[in-house]
């Protein structure tokens, strides 16, 4: 069995595991940064959930895409994301040919952990939704279970009303993915969580 990061999400596919490990590598250093900041400065308040120490085999992987290309069509949405509170991004559809999703992924992570300092000053314990209106684009993202954010962008092909109608059959999908593989995997780790890591790969990835 592969090794797990307490808090990642650790895919079984060839070629990316390395990669998401080193946390989008060197050229993300100041979204990594940001995204460390915020998540460091607004702490919600609120009991955390446990740490995910998940292997994502292919089926789960797949059967997120499946929902994920399927909200694109169902709400005329640009790009649908979803991403973990890492910041790592899990699935993405639609025109993302010359969107950087990985720098959206980062920041999106980031804008749910500032909303978490707010939510503390307000007395409460998370805002699961947000919406940005753009001129040209306009973003709702959903924080699904606690678990993953779900990151939807449309322009005026689409409504709010409908976004939001499609997002929550979506959510409600994406749980019962979740929920089924917290059953499949067996809890507990074998080794403490980055040990993989070195000091090394982590200089390198703030000062280069």
């Amino acid at each position: 069995m592969p090794r797990t990061l307490a808090g990642t999400m650790e895919v079984r596919r060839p070629g990316l595991l390395r990669a998401r490990r080193l946390w989008y590598g060197r050229r993300e250093t100041a979204c990594c940064r940001a995204e460390i900041a915020a998540a460091t400065v607004y702490d919600t308040g609120a009991p955390e959930p446990t740490p995910m120490n998940v292997v994502m085999y292919e089926d789960e992987l797949n059967q997120i895409q499946m929902v994920v290309d399927k909200l694109v069509r169902d709400a005329n949405a640009r790009v649908v994301c979803i991403v973990d509170k890492n910041g790592q991004l899990i699935a993405a559809s639609g025109e993302t040919e010359n969107l950087d999703t990985t720098s959206l992924a980062s920041l999106i992570a980031g804008t749910i952990a500032a909303m978490g300092g707010m939510a503390k000053l307000l007395k409460e314990n998370e805002f699961p939704t947000q919406f940005h209106e753009g001129v040209k684009a306009n973003i709702h993202i959903q924080l699904v279970g606690n678990r993953v954010i779900l990151a939807v962008i449309f322009d005026s092909r689409a409504t709010l009303g409908l976004v939001r109608l499609r997002v929550k059959r979506a959510s409600d999908e994406l749980n019962t993915i979740f929920e089924a593989l917290a059953k499949r995997v067996p809890h507990g780790g074998d080794g403490a969580p980055f040990a993989e890591i070195t000091d090394e790969d982590i200089d390198n990835l703030f000062n280069d």
